[in-house]
């Protein structure tokens, strides 16, 4: 999870360094620049960011225009580094001595959800359009290698992971760039990283799907499936198995989830899910948690029910804070993953890193 609902920059970025593996935040709500859409859409050919009605928009005509300019540009990495002006949170992130960590995580925005949310002057998705798709894949390829070269300057062990809520809309019936074509060009796409090919996704997804794109390390939703189909667990053997790392996203962000968990059932619904592995495959359990990362199971920018009510709007009396719900909730997200980390290791027989 790189999306947080902080405004305070410097609040967020000791809640990030304070973690395991840290994270440059993005902060949307401190500058519409720190959109994870936007942040990806600096120097690509027809776009124009609306700051005012907080919007991106994509014309053909002068997407052809500046092409010329583009392919000059293409050889300096400067063209495709995220920018004080668009990423202002990400440069402070580098200015911090990351050299102890066990690992850095950047993050950017895939091509398959910006093809998606970004419309052309005939409200059609770009994605549509195989000419500027294939410049899209090549352009966020560019984009992710620079700022994974940028981080690993500071840790060797850096990787960059994708947002890509998209993957879930390949699936739709009504959609003109299905799943087939999505994995092809996905497997393609991976290949051109420099660094260790990350996904994230925190909508419904297909695991086995997701599992078969070609990634090293699929982080996603896992609060959500509240039992792991069997049908899933060789998937997910295999993918291990060949060095793969699950990230399971297990820590709900919405305050009637959240006040229905305590670290302990939230480590016990993960025995649960890794129980399911163990039991249809011959991957023990502890072999599944020695290739698992933990993390909240997804961003919290608009709080969904109060307390104990879904649908209604939360207070901060309500969560018994002086900060905005949001936030509350995501550090309490945060604060969780230690406790069930602790749990799983006692449980399992599994030394501190």
């Amino acid at each position: 999870m790189g999306i947080m609902p902080h405004t305070d920059v410097q609040r967020a970025l000791e809640l990030s360094l304070g973690l395991d593996i840290p994270f440059w935040p993005q902060l949307p709500h401190v500058s519409y620049y720190e959109d994870m859409y936007v942040q990806a859409s600096e120097h690509f050919p027809g776009i124009s960011v609306d700051l005012e009605n907080q919007r991106i928009s994509f014309d053909t005509a002068r997407f052809d225009d500046e092409l010329d300019a583009y392919w000059r540009k293409m050889a300096d990495p400067a063209t495709f580094e995220l920018t004080e002006k668009y990423a202002a949170v990400y440069r402070r992130f580098l200015a911090e001595d990351l050299t102890g960590y066990a690992a850095i995580r950047g993050q950017l925005i895939g091509p398959v959800s910006f093809g998606f949310k970004v419309f052309d002057e005939n409200n059609v998705p770009i994605i549509y359009d195989e000419s500027v798709r294939t410049l899209l894949f090549d352009f966020l390829s560019r984009k992710i290698n620079v700022q994974y070269a940028e981080l690993k300057k500071k840790n060797q062990n850096a990787f960059v992971w994708l947002d890509e809520p998209g993957l879930s809309w390949v699936f739709s019936g009504l959609s003109g760039y299905d799943d087939i074509v999505a994995n092809r060009e996905y497997r393609e796409f991976l290949e051109t990283l420099s660094g260790p090919g990350a996904l994230h996704l925190c909508a419904s997804v297909n695991l086995p799907y997701l599992l078969d794109m070609g990634t090293v390390i699929l982080s996603f939703d896992a609060y959500q499936m509240e039992t792991l189909p069997k049908g899933y667990a060789e998937s997910i053997r295999d993918f291990l198995k060949s060095g793969g790392i699950i990230s399971w996203g297990i820590v709900p962000t919405d305050s009637a989830s959240l006040a229905g968990e305590t670290p302990e059932s939230l480590a016990q619904r993960l025995l649960d899910y890794w129980g399911v592995v163990s039991a249809n495959t011959d991957m023990t359990t502890k072999e599944t948690a020695e290739h698992a990362l933990i993390a909240p199971a997804r961003c919290c920018l608009k709080n969904i029910g109060k307390v104990g009510a879904v649908g209604e709007t939360t207070s901060k009396e309500a969560v018994g804070c002086p900060m905005p719900p949001e936030e509350h909730l995501v550090e309490t997200a945060f604060a969780y993953l230690g406790e069930i980390s602790t749990a799983l290791r006692d449980r399992l027989g599994i030394p501190a890193a």
